[in-house]
């Protein structure tokens, strides 16, 4: 399947599922797969590769691309307030995506924080870990 026809596959279960944690219509990996993930990786894989993409690389123009972002690999403070409450971090130009960024308000700092670290080692990103006492100080200052 080419990248564009991908796209199209999870464009549309993104947009019947509302990119939703626990979504029934996003395909899940097989038990045994997902069972082995960090918790990092599984919070990405249920809930942002629909949007992402699994290379996350994103939609050019559509959802943006989280490798070498500087979204990801900035400030975890503003990641923070993007992800759970949907802050727009300066980092992140507005206008240049026509999608709003689903918030994740339901995600514990523990949970956060294994996505933030996630993200910030993988894909090709290299930027230290977030602690969940860095995720509760950026919702709680």
């Amino acid at each position: 399947m080419n990248r564009l026809s991908a796209w199209c596959v999870l464009a549309v279960s993104g947009l019947m599922t509302g990119c939703s944690p626990g979504s029934s219509d996003t395909p899940a990996p097989m038990a045994a797969d997902r069972s082995s993930m960090s918790t990092g990786a599984r919070l990405y894989y249920d809930n942002c590769r629909a949007c992402h993409l699994e290379d996350a690389r994103g939609v050019p123009a559509v959802y943006p691309s989280l490798v070498n972002s500087p979204v990801i690999l900035g400030d975890p403070t503003e990641l923070t307030l993007w992800v759970i409450k949907g802050q727009r971090p300066a980092s992140m130009p507005a206008g240049r995506y026509p999608t709003v960024m689903n918030q994740f308000g339901w995600m514990k700092p523990a949970e956060a924080a294994a996505l933030f670290t996630y993200l910030r080692s993988s894909f090709g990103n290299s930027a230290p870990a977030v602690d969940a006492s860095t995720v509760s100080r950026a919702l709680n200052p």
